[in-house]
């Protein structure tokens, strides 16, 4: 027990002392014997990221890279995703999870396997928890990640952590980033959606969308987090931890996306927004726009056949301000505001688009993207 001892003294309390015998007994059996106690309790330490000087040092968050190896420290949970399993090649059965952590430096992904992995599935991991963590980096899904086998270390801590978790503004999202941490005000919510997935299986889908005060950006929210909309309302101010950005194909901006990798949660932090309308004068074709002014000219609801076979309808308004006049198209139940609008009345028409009308006219669309606010 001497040469246990010894180890265990370089490892500054990072584990228990019986976790740290159990371990080291553990790996003189995986080696079949070919090693003594000492050595194998040189292994273990290693395992728990000691270095070869027998000093082990704390890393903070900030300080991993990929190329870190293994790693130390201490950090706050601050997000856990569902526990799952998955087959091996040998044929049995492997369960992974995925939780969020984060020290005064910023945050990043713990990969846990197996029995790691069903410390979230049975509850005993809790938001807001200190952990001590050994375990070693590696480049995953969403970048860098720390894995946490049954070598690793992964226990609760009395040591206190001041936990900071990086969130980019809105401005700054850019096409393919991921790890996308935000706080931003809820702006709109759209209805759940159902679609046929190409196994066979069906899908759930919503859209909200959120500002701060840099912007505003359109999220889409699947499967089972779009049932979070039911949760949320506008101007609620809400955290998106891990998501991630992409064009869409309709006009080609940048949108977040949030899948069973993410979290989103309300945040009592109150976040600032301010809707940034464009003057008539300087709309041009081919953009999404926000504008506000005063109903000038009313059209009547129309009624048409789409391609395939389901009935859409149209209604046409004029709208006015200090530089111009434009037209608008309000397409489905949008096209059914010209009974509520007057001449004179004020409106808002938030991200319609533009294009060429009759006439060679610029007007805009008013589509399922559109929020129309009457004053």
């Amino acid at each position: 027990m001497d040469e246990i001892n010894e180890v265990y003294e370089k490892l500054g309390g990072v584990i228990s002392k019986d976790d740290f015998t159990r371990k080291v007994e553990e790996k003189v059996e995986q080696m079949s014997g070919l090693c003594d106690t000492r050595t194998a309790a040189m292994l273990v330490a290693h395992d728990l990221g000691v270095s070869d000087t027998g000093e082990s040092q704390l890393q903070k968050v900030s300080s991993i890279t990929p190329n870190s190896g293994n790693v130390k420290f201490i950090a706050k949970i601050m997000s856990a995703f569902p526990a799952k399993e998955f087959n091996r090649n040998d044929g049995t059965i492997g369960r992974v999870a995925n939780v969020v952590v984060a020290d005064e430096t910023g945050s990043i992904r713990l990969t846990l396997w197996d029995d790691r992995a069903d410390l979230v599935k049975t509850g005993e991991i809790e938001i807001g928890q200190n952990y001590q963590i050994a375990g070693y980096v590696k480049e995953g899904y969403s970048g860098v990640e720390v894995n946490i086998g049954n070598n690793g270390v992964f226990c609760e801590t009395d040591e206190k952590v001041e936990a900071h978790i990086d969130s980019k503004q809105i401005k700054d999202i850019q096409n393919g980033m991921g790890d996308i941490n935000i706080r931003a005000r809820i702006i709109d919510i759209s209805d759940i959606r159902t679609f046929n997935k190409k196994d066979g299986g069906t899908g759930k889908v919503a859209n909200i969308q959120i500002g701060d005060e840099t912007g505003k950006i359109r999220v889409t929210l699947w499967d089972e987090m779009a049932d979070l909309t039911k949760e949320l309302e506008i101007d609620d101010s809400v955290e998106i931890i891990n998501g991630y950005a992409r064009e869409n194909n309709f006009n080609q901006q940048v949108e977040m996306q949030v899948g069973n990798r993410s979290v989103i949660k309300k945040i009592e932090e109150k976040i600032e927004f301010k809707e940034d309308f464009t003057s008539i004068a300087d709309i041009i074709p081919g953009e999404s726009y926000s504008i506000s002014g005063q109903v000038s000219g009313l059209g009547e609801i129309r009624e048409f056949n789409r391609d395939d076979g389901t009935v859409n309808m149209v209604s046409n308004i004029y709208v006015s301000d200090d530089t111009g006049r434009i037209r608008i198209a309000l397409w489905g139940d949008h096209a059914l505001l010209v009974d509520q609008l007057d001449i004179d009345m004020a409106v808002e028409i938030m991200d319609a688009f533009s294009k060429s009308g009759f006439n060679d006219e610029i007007e805009l669309s008013a589509g399922n993207r559109t929020r129309i606010v009457i004053h």
